[in-house]
């Protein structure tokens, strides 16, 4: 074993999830986005600790994601929705506002995995990730495409790591 691949392996296996959705019209019966990530967090072993739908309203998404930081029970927050560039769109403000380190690779390769898959539309995501004290946060676009392929090309690989690294 590589030892990069060795300091990976000793992350944790089982990671506790909150996951937000944030929508001006989504109900949780709609919310295809969030039940994929609900799903795959499910199948790959991690414990989702709650749901959560927001409209998209900055202060509301910031006050539910630092909610869930300060309570400590979820390790990753995990937003999808308005991170696009419409005037409704204010996750990513809500977001960064709340990070003290930003995790600028996660936005740039999902924009390149995401060039892949629908070519020069993806410079309009904002898609961002960092951590807020020992949480990680995430912000995925609200569509269920976009949140596939965040969660098992990104995320769903390197969560463990993640985890053990912001909690260290």
């Amino acid at each position: 074993m590589r030892p990069e691949d060795e300091h990976k392996a000793s992350g944790p296996k089982q990671v506790r999830c909150h996951v937000l959705t944030v929508s001006d019209t989504r109900t949780e019966a709609t919310d295809t986005s969030g039940r994929a990530i609900v799903d795959l967090l499910a199948a790959a072993g991690h414990t989702v600790t709650g749901r959560t739908i927001v409209a998209d309203e900055p202060t509301l998404v910031r006050a539910t994601i630092a909610q869930q930081v300060e309570a400590g029970v979820a390790q990753v927050v995990i937003a999808t929705g308005g991170t696009g560039i419409t005037s409704r769109d204010g996750t990513y403000e809500a977001v960064v506002g709340l990070l003290d380190k930003q995790l600028t690779g996660f936005g740039e390769l999902f924009r390149m995995l995401s060039y892949e898959q629908i070519g020069p539309a993806a410079m309009m995501s904002r898609a961002t990730a960092g951590l807020s004290g020992r949480c990680i946060v995430v912000a995925l676009p609200g569509s269920e495409g976009a949140v596939r392929l965040a969660m098992e090309k990104l995320l769903l690989p390197e969560l463990g790591h993640l985890v053990q690294q912001a909690g260290r």
